[in-house]
């Protein structure tokens, strides 16, 4: 009996990671009851990595008081594996762009202090390898924030404190190490990270991603003005470069200022989860590989999930259905991946809307309708 490996993304707007695997593994089961299907809720590393750890039964969500990215206390949680001492927290639960409403969006006023609140949190509680997956941010503050909670302090020339957040960055005129809480000399930070931005520039921080954060214009060209000053404090505090680094401009800087900051490793997301999740092995049992997400364009063979499972799928020669919302990426895109063929369960006359709202059935039935004569 053909052994089927699912492991889509999210549906975003729509469908939760775990909900794609349903629908899917629903529509198999119509085709065929024996099957053997394997599940598998994926994630690059960004927002819903938590839902691979407890298809997976990896450990425990906990629970602890954090603040959101305007400072108001939340509760927010990260997960803590079995072996007590790895933690894998998301930026996105306490300093998610999700937390707020449209008007309350403007990354000159948020910050990261809520997710340096899980990181200390953890680290307080034993847990010494502490993973931050960093999709989804409402900030900017080149993770200004994550250090204040955790010990550190920004100072104005007066030696004053200075609060962290994106308006701030450019006041800055030193740092202070002295007072960091003690677990983090033992500790690992690894930040997961699927883009290969730098900090400054065209492509950074600010350029890029500021705008979808609620900023203006000229709030964009002052958070780049604000990054590179706090870049010359942190290279001449502690020696290292952070605009250098690839990928240091994901999520409003916050990989460059961990790596300034703690000295970091920045690795890939997907590869970190995939490791976690023993992929590829589970890649070479399966027939076949069905994968998803909620659009793919040509942008999404930079590193989102079916692109990445595809290499894999084309490694180890399994044929690989892609299911998504839309499908816009150019044929010779997909076949280069080693995608056997693209499905878009939207078509051209449906409304988004209606596909949205709909999106479970229409994937179900995708699958009923494309795979019935291959199983």
């Amino acid at each position: 009996m053909p052994r089927i490996l699912i492991a889509p993304d999210s549906f975003k707007e729509s469908l939760t990671a775990t909900q794609v695997c349903r629908a899917i593994a629903e529509g198999l089961q119509t085709i065929n009851p024996k099957l053997q299907i394997d599940q598998l809720p994926f994630s690059d590393g960004g927002e819903g990595a938590f839902e691979l750890f407890e298809a997976l039964n990896l450990g425990s969500t906990i629970a602890c008081d954090a603040q959101d990215p305007l400072g108001r206390s939340i509760s927010a949680s990260y997960y803590g594996f079995e072996d007590g001492k790895t933690a894998w927290i998301e930026l996105s639960q306490a300093s998610g762009i999700a937390l707020l409403k449209d008007a309350e969006k403007n990354p000159m006023l948020t910050s990261t202090f809520g997710t340096g609140l899980q990181l200390k949190h953890a680290l307080e509680n034993g847990f010494k390898n502490i993973l931050l997956g960093i999709g989804g941010s409402a900030t900017n503050d080149v993770a200004t924030g994550i250090f204040t909670a955790l010990g550190g302090k920004l100072l104005d020339h007066a030696e004053n404190a200075i609060q962290a957040r994106g308006e701030h960055l450019g006041t800055v005129a030193g740092l202070d190490f002295d007072h960091l809480i003690p677990e983090l000399e033992s500790a690992q930070l690894t930040v997961a990270c699927d883009v290969s931005n730098l900090l400054l520039g065209a492509t950074g921080a600010a350029t890029i991603y500021a705008p979808q954060k609620g900023a203006t214009p000229a709030q964009v060209t002052a958070l780049e003005k604000g990054a590179e000053h706090l870049a010359q404090i942190i290279q001449q505090k502690t020696g290292r470069t952070i605009t250098s680094i690839a990928g240091g401009g994901a999520a409003g800087g916050t990989a460059a200022g961990m790596y300034g900051f703690f000295n970091s490793k920045l690795e890939p997301g997907f590869e970190l989860l995939s490791k976690l999740a023993n992929l590829e092995e589970r890649v070479k049992q399966a027939d076949l590989i069905i994968t998803g997400e909620g659009k793919t364009d040509n942008q999404s063979q930079y590193g989102k999930v079916p692109f990445k499972l595809a290499e894999l799928a084309r490694k180890h020669n399994k044929p690989l259905y892609l299911f998504a919302g839309s499908v816009q990426a150019d044929q010779n895109v997909l076949t280069a991946a080693g995608i056997t063929k693209a499905i878009a369960i939207k078509t051209e006359t449906m409304a988004l809307e209606y596909a949205k709202t709909n999106a479970f059935e229409l994937l179900k039935n995708a699958v009923v309708h494309h795979l019935k004569t291959q199983l």
